[in-house]
C-alpha cells in the first residue's frame, strides 16, 4: 500500500482508504459529436475535452477541503513545517474539494522543499489542467518525467493534453511509450484510441477500445467510443451493443443516450430512438445528434 509519502496524482481519498481514484481522461462527456461515415453521412464533430468520469479528471470532493480535515493536516504541517510530504498531502485535500489556488501554494512549498518529487509535480500539473494551464502542466508532467523517466501517470496526462491540442504525433509518442513499458493500463489504450477516432481509423480505435474495456470493464467511457467507432463503420448492431451497455454504466451521460437513438434510427427502431432522443435531451437539451434526431424522428 502507497503511504501519503509516495501519494500519486490519484487524489488518494482522504478519509484513510487505500483504494486509489485513479486519473480519470475522457471526452468532456464526449460532448456534441457525431460519426463520420453513417448512412447519413454526419459529419465529424469530435470532442477532445475532460470532465468527470471514469477517464476523466478527479471529481471534486467537498468535504476533503471541510474545515475539520484541512485543519487536521495543518496541524501536521505546523509540527514539522519542513516537511515536503505534509504539504503536499494538504494540497491533494484542497485539489479534490476544488480549492485550486490553495492547492498550487501547498505543492509550491512542498517542491521547494524536496525539488525531487515527481508526484508533485504530477499533482501540481493535474490542478494546472483544471485551472486551464496547459503549458504549465505539460512544464510539470515533463519534469516528473525527467526525474523519473517510468512514471506513467505523467505520460498519460501529457499525452491527453497533447491529444486536446491536436498534437497527435506527441501525445501518441506518449500512449505508446506507457504501452510499451505496462500493457494493462486500460486509460493509455482508451485515450489512443481516441486519436485513431480523430484520424477515422477506426479499426484501430475499435481494438484500443476493446482492450481498455478488457482491462477496466467497469468504465462507461470506452463502450462509448467504440459504439461511436462501430456507428462510423455502418455497425450499428454493435453500436446499439456497447452503448447500452455504456447506459447502463452510466444512466446520466447524455452522449451514450444520443448515440443509442442513432443505432436504433438505423435499425430502423424509430420509436425507440425517439425515446433514447428524447432522454438524452433531459440530460443536456444543447446535444446536437438528439436535437436532430428528433427532427429525423419526430418528437412522437
Amino acid at each position: 500500500m502507497e503511504t501519503a509519502a509516495t501519494l500519486p496524482p490519484y487524489w488518494r481519498s482522504m478519509n484513510g482508504m487505500s483504494e486509489r481514484l485513479i486519473v480519470r481522461e475522457h471526452m468532456c462527456r464526449m460532448r456534441n459529436f457525431l460519426p463520420h461515415a453513417t448512412l447519413f453521412a454526419f459529419a465529424t464533430l469530435l470532442a477532445a475535452c475532460n470532465t468527470a468520469g471514469v477517464y476523466d479528471d478527479v471529481p471534486v470532493n467537498k468535504s476533503a477541503g471541510s474545515s475539520t480535515n484541512i485543519a487536521s493536516l495543518t496541524a501536521v504541517i505546523e509540527s514539522n513545517p519542513s516537511d515536503a510530504t505534509a504539504y503536499s498531502t494538504r494540497g491533494i485535500a484542497y485539489g479534490q474539494a476544488g480549492k485550486l489556488d490553495q492547492a498550487i501554494e501547498d505543492f509550491n512549498r512542498a517542491l521547494q522543499l524536496n525539488p525531487q518529487s515527481y508526484q508533485t509535480y504530477a499533482n501540481r500539473a493535474l490542478v494546472y489542467r483544471r485551472q486551464g494551464k496547459n503549458d504549465l502542466a505539460v512544464s510539470d508532467y515533463t519534469r516528473a518525467i525527467n526525474i523519473k523517466p517510468d512514471y506513467d501517470v505523467a505520460y498519460v496526462g501529457r499525452g491527453n493534453i497533447y491529444r486536446q491540442q491536436g498534437n497527435y504525433n506527441a501525445a501518441l509518442a506518449d500512449f505508446n511509450s506507457v504501452i510499451a513499458r505496462d500493457s494493462s493500463d486500460a486509460r493509455a489504450f482508451y485515450n489512443r484510441g481516441l486519436i485513431y477516432q480523430a484520424q477515422k481509423q477506426d479499426s484501430l480505435a475499435i481494438e484500443d477500445f476493446a482492450t481498455a474495456i478488457g482491462l477496466n470493464p467497469k468504465a462507461s467511457a470506452p463502450y462509448i467510443a467504440r459504439g461511436i467507432s462501430y456507428l462510423a463503420v455502418n455497425d450499428p448492431n454493435a453500436a446499439f451493443e456497447d452503448l447500452s451497455m455504456a447506459v447502463n454504466l452510466d444512466r446520466e451521460s447524455a452522449i451514450a443516450w444520443a448515440n443509442r437513438g442513432l443505432a436504433l434510427e438505423l435499425l430502423g427502431k424509430p420509436k425507440d430512438a425517439r425515446r433514447n432522443y428524447s432522454r438524452a435531451m433531459s440530460l443536456d437539451n444543447s446535444n446536437k445528434i438528439a436535437r436532430e434526431g428528433l427532427g429525423r424522428v419526430g418528437q412522437g
